[in-house]
């Protein structure tokens, strides 16, 4: 079986943000409630990210990935 070769991308989250935390996604403009920060890839690049943000809006709705991190906002 061979491996197969991810390229990942490490990305920089704010000490302030975890699992809980209300954030305003700037780039998106929504905020939400962070659900996760982990590992994604992404269904068309392939690309790895390291430290995704996984949002999903107040209330309910559909789970978005946030594109840069280090741009968020205290919601």
């Amino acid at each position: 079986m061979s491996t197969k070769s991810r390229f990942g991308q490490r990305q920089t989250v704010p000490g302030w943000v975890s699992e809980g935390t209300r954030i305003r996604d700037p780039l998106n403009d929504r905020t939400g409630i962070v659900q996760f920060i982990g590992e994604f890839e992404g269904p068309k690049s392939r690309v790895v990210m390291q430290n995704a943000v996984f949002v999903r809006p107040e209330g309910g709705e559909v789970e978005w990935v946030v594109e840069d991190p280090s741009s968020l906002e205290r919601g």
